[in-house]
């Protein structure tokens, strides 16, 4: 599950950034606008997949969405929560191309701003330029 989150988010990058990124597995300890939403697989195993961004990441966002150069911070907690959607959404698009472990998406949350301290069982770092994003998941009990 975690390859087609993470295949989703480098097609985000590719398709809307449009910017070279890299991806690492060193989630840093800066602050991050945090959000998740949970998934359910057809197995009734239960997720939350966890999407954090750093400012200058989300302020790219609504940048590109928003045409805003200084956006507040409602708007970028907006554009959190509106690419956890997207990226979570195409990757349930990719794993039921794949015949991977499909699964239903329930609506996005915004956790925080702060430090990503949660738990996970696998997490990526996306990072452009300067700028990080980190998409995680952690099996739900």
């Amino acid at each position: 599950m975690i390859q087609s989150l993470i295949e989703a988010s480098q097609n985000f990058c590719i398709h809307q950034i449009r910017l070279p990124y890299e991806v690492h597995d060193k989630i840093s300890q800066m602050r991050t606008l945090i959000a998740y939403i949970d998934i359910e697989t057809l197995d009734n195993v239960n997720y939350r997949v966890y999407l954090g961004a750093s400012h200058g990441f989300a302020q790219r966002i609504s940048t590109l969405y928003l045409e805003e150069d200084e956006s507040d911070e409602e708007t970028l907690i907006d554009m959190i929560l509106e690419i956890t959607n997207q990226i979570v959404g195409s990757a349930k698009v990719i794993a039921e191309e794949n015949d991977e472990n499909n699964f239903v998406i329930n609506t996005p949350h915004f956790e925080k701003i702060d430090i990503f301290n949660f738990e996970y069982d696998h997490a990526k770092v996306i990072k452009i330029e300067n700028d990080e994003m980190i998409i995680a998941i952690k099996e739900l009990a």
